[in-house]
């Protein structure tokens, strides 16, 4: 495989080759300062609003994907090998494309702000659904924002059937220019580099000689340094292209997910397995972070209001890091040391995480506690994982996000509930003991005592779950 200091993608359908440009560029400043291309609009610089919104379609199994990213926060090198579309793309021989006229018919825009990023989230609905259902539609538009229409004809817009386009006529030509750029990526301005090997060996070898690199997966949360602490990356080495590391794998005890596999590629399969956590995935930002964010990023990225890592350590899931040619297992609750510090070691990365299947006896409860159920970060997560034998605990294993500096087991709790029946009492028990397991902080999404109710409450309210069935408590939780 060859590698030449560029960028190749095709700007909708033009080709388009970056030298010597920033690898701190963002999608955003490359289409509205390179290009002069304004339609998307800047609206939080960090994925929150949608305004930016873009769409990137890329080859899977010989054929075209098309989704929504956040171009605020993605960096050029991300489009390598693929088709970057925008707004101004859709429009066809003087005539608005579908979704666009739809929005013209229904009334959906007053100011115009976040048009755009709303036609591009409805474009890229319309390539997997043509007709979409409401329920489609509404996850589509999760994360984009409007201040003036309250929604209503933004989504009657975006339920309209629409036909082939452009993009359909021309597949095969759009295919064949991807294929035709086989080259690993490569970025260097003279300060910055950027790098994204096609290999697990060929990253291996390089994080040996460049350990200082930062590691690049979605970018969803290392893209927030340039645009919101206007930081410098010097040196980055992305994860994206290295096909070893994007695998998705169900073998017959457990589930194999590699690093940089996006929440869209394994949401699916987790929600079959475990239906609470793929519920909880669905609200993990916005569907643009989704198709972007991966697994390996979310629990490297240390962050102790990560909402990934507390159900991973309640189900005694395992990390595979890799250093060169060797290679480690590690759980996945070992993992973390204190604030932002984690166990890699210089030169190594995630390659892969394995989540063990649930026997008929083992149930994984999983609650996030924020401020809005949409695209919001964790005030509280709580993971229970409970084995029971009857109504006694056989096994236990307790982990919250947002209550210490890492994401951490309650283990006091879980010793006041291992080996007891499953009662108010027990339960009541194990709320005291919570306490002896968290001394939790007050910040801007919640104070000390009320992480500590809620945490406390949430055990309640698995209690009455499991031995109440057919009570049905709230899956919308807000803080």
């Amino acid at each position: 495989m060859t590698t030449s200091r560029a960028i190749r993608f095709l700007l909708a359908h033009q080709p388009i080759e970056l030298i010597g440009v920033s690898p701190n560029l963002t999608v955003l400043q490359f289409l509205r300062a390179h290009q002069h291309l304004t339609g998307s609009k800047e609206g939080c610089a960090s994925g929150d609003c949608g305004a930016c919104s873009v769409v990137v379609a890329q080859l899977q199994n010989e054929q075209l994907v098309y989704q929504t990213i956040n171009a605020c926060i993605a960096f050029v090198g991300s489009l390598h090998g693929k088709q970057l579309i925008t707004v101004e793309h859709l429009k066809q021989s003087n005539k608005l494309h579908d979704v666009q006229q739809a929005l013209v018919d229904n009334h959906g825009s007053q100011c115009g702000f976040c048009t755009p990023g709303f036609v591009m989230s409805s474009f890229a609905l319309s390539k997997k659904h043509p007709e979409p259902n409401r329920e489609q539609v509404l996850e589509a538009l999760a994360g984009n924002l409007c201040r003036c229409t309250g929604y209503r004809s933004i989504v009657d817009a975006c339920m309209t059937p629409c036909g082939a386009d452009e993009f359909d006529a021309r597949q095969a030509q759009t295919i064949a220019a991807l294929k035709a750029i086989d080259n690993a990526a490569a970025l260097d301005d003279g300060m910055c580099r950027y790098y994204a090997p096609r290999s697990v060996k060929a990253l291996a070898d390089y994080l040996l000689k460049h350990p200082q690199a930062r590691l690049l997966a979605g970018g969803t949360d290392l893209g927030l340094e340039v645009t919101q602490q206007l930081a410098t990356l010097a040196h980055l080495v992305s994860l994206n292209d290295v096909a070893e590391l994007k695998t998705v794998e169900e073998a017959k005890t457990a589930i194999h997910i590699g690093a940089a596999a996006r929440y869209c590629d394994f949401t699916e399969l987790l929600g079959k397995h475990y239906p609470e956590l793929g519920a909880m995935i669905e609200r993990i930002g916005s569907l643009q972070i989704r198709n972007a964010g991966t697994l390996g990023g979310n629990i490297g990225n240390a962050s102790p209001i990560g909402d990934m890592p507390p159900p991973l350590i309640a189900l005694g899931a395992e990390l595979t890091l890799q250093q060169g040619e060797n290679k480690r297992t590690m759980a996945v609750e070992d993992f973390y040391h204190d604030y932002k510090v984690t166990d890699l070691k210089p030169g190594e990365f995630i390659a892969s995480v394995s989540l063990p299947k649930l026997k008929a006896s083992q149930f994984l409860k999983v609650y996030k506690i924020s401020k809005r159920i949409d695209d919001d970060i964790s005030a509280v997560l709580a993971a229970i994982f409970i084995e029971l034998d009857g109504d006694k605990i056989n096994a236990v294993r307790i982990a919250f996000g947002g209550m210490a500096a890492i994401p951490k087991r309650a283990l006091q709790c879980e010793q006041a509930l291992a080996g007891k029946c499953l009662n108010q009492q027990t339960v009541n028990e194990a709320k005291v003991a919570l306490e002896q397991d968290f001394s939790p902080m007050s910040d801007v999404r919640a104070s000390a005592a009320y992480r500590m109710l809620v945490a406390q409450n949430l055990l309640q309210k698995c209690f009455i779950e499991l031995t109440q069935p057919q009570i049905e408590t709230s899956v919308v939780t807000y803080a």
